[in-house]
């Protein structure tokens, strides 16, 4: 599955890279995430509960940074696995500068695997809870960053 989207932030270009790039950061704003643990700059561990429908996960996965050029692009790299189900996530996010020179536009497209019984509940409530939770991160981070 493919999902795009794109959001203005009224924050510069820097302070947002900032907070995106840092899993440690952004991870508080993920919906479910229980836990995000560094193992080195590019490479992280993570724990987060997701719901679709009547089927909840509970995985334990990776995300690596594979890609980066501050403050404009960065591509990540994320796989879980939970009881029955697995996940694999590759991820590119552009930052622009805004009309404003204190605004940011993101972009971001996300291909998206699914396995298992996670999967079996179907493509539209997938698409739907994920539309949901990506509303909420980024509700998230625009409170965090237009302080």
């Amino acid at each position: 599955m493919q999902f795009t989207g794109s959001a203005t932030i009224r924050a510069p270009r820097q302070k947002v890279w900032d907070f995106v790039i840092d899993p440690a950061q952004v991870g508080q704003c993920g919906p479910g995430i229980e836990s995000i643990e560094k193992i080195d700059d590019r490479h992280y561990r993570a724990v987060a509960k997701v719901g679709v429908g009547f089927v909840s996960a509970r995985f334990k996965g990776t995300l690596e940074i594979v890609d980066e050029e501050a403050p404009q692009r960065a591509v990540l790299k994320a796989s879980g696995q939970a009881p029955g189900s697995a996940a694999d996530a590759l991820t590119t996010m552009h930052l622009d500068e805004g009309a404003d020179p204190d605004t940011t536009e993101m972009r971001w497209i996300a291909e998206v695997s699914i396995s298992g019984t996670l999967a079996s509940v179907g493509a539209r409530l997938i698409e739907g809870t994920t539309n949901k939770l990506v509303g909420q991160t980024f509700d998230c981070i625009k409170a965090k960053l237009e302080t």
